[in-house]
């Protein structure tokens, strides 16, 4: 049912846990399935330095918030900001029809953790 990307970032997912001094912090849950995902960003000179996530879902879900630290990492607040969770979906290589709901939280917790990053700073 999964392609090998989606299940290398299920079975070895990136940047797992949270950033205790963390500039931002977002979560954003999916009441329809349960999946719900909390991202941690680190911001230094506007460039994303580090990204963590803790997840709890179903493969799919876990897939997206590893693939999407991934595509965040080194990002500026800008082009963070401009990650899709389509475009997540697309660099896991796609998912089956009945999981894209899962991953479509990812980049929406990466969104809300840069805006709370911008609120606390006053932009």
């Amino acid at each position: 049912m999964y392609n090998d990307t989606v299940l290398d970032h299920f079975s070895n997912p990136r940047n797992i846990g949270e950033i205790a001094d963390a500039d931002g912090i977002g979560t954003v849950g999916n009441p329809i399935d349960g999946d719900w995902i909390t991202v941690y960003v680190k911001i230094k000179d506007n460039v994303l330095t580090d990204v963590k996530v803790k997840t709890f879902g179903c493969a799919a879900a876990i897939a997206a918030s590893s693939m999407l630290t991934v595509m965040a990492i080194g990002k500026t607040v800008k082009e963070a900001l401009q990650i899709t969770n389509e475009a997540v979906a697309e660099a896991l290589d796609g998912l089956p029809p009945k999981k894209i709901k899962c991953s479509n939280i990812a980049a929406d917790a990466l969104h809300n953790a840069v805006l709370d990053y911008l609120a606390k700073n006053g932009q």
